[in-house]
């Protein structure tokens, strides 16, 4: 197991822009906006792939999903810090939510939405 952590991860990416010069660019709007941009990004990779594909890439396109997906998780990271928010605590939070929202009982095994699992089978 990994001995890292988002807060070291965060004081290194601040690090980063500190030494740039970048926070008057740094505002939640812009970085929301850039973490819109590399999701997109990363999606490029999977647009027109089969299931089979999109689960098995070859090792250069996962090499450059590995980097997209960093992209996405550094302006992610980024956001919370400047925003002071506790970044694994609101996951954890999130995660008790959607428990709530998807019982395991009733989700196991669908796709179907939070609203649609107490709905009865329509025949």
């Amino acid at each position: 197991m990994s001995t890292d952590s988002i807060e070291q991860l965060q004081a290194e990416i601040r690090r980063f822009a500190e030494e740039r010069d970048w926070q008057p660019f740094h505002t939640p709007k812009n970085l929301a906006m850039a973490l819109a941009v590399e999701a997109a990004e990363l999606m490029e990779h999977f647009q027109w792939a089969t299931p089979e594909q999109s689960q098995h890439p070859d090792p250069v396109k996962l090499a450059a999903i590995g980097e997209e997906m960093s992209d996405v998780l550094i302006y992610l990271v980024r956001l919370a810090d400047v925003l002071e928010l506790d970044l694994l605590a609101a996951a954890r939070a999130k995660l008790i939510h959607n428990g709530q929202k998807y019982p395991a009982e009733a989700a196991r095994g669908n796709a179907r939405k939070y609203t649609e699992l107490t709905q009865d089978k329509q025949p």
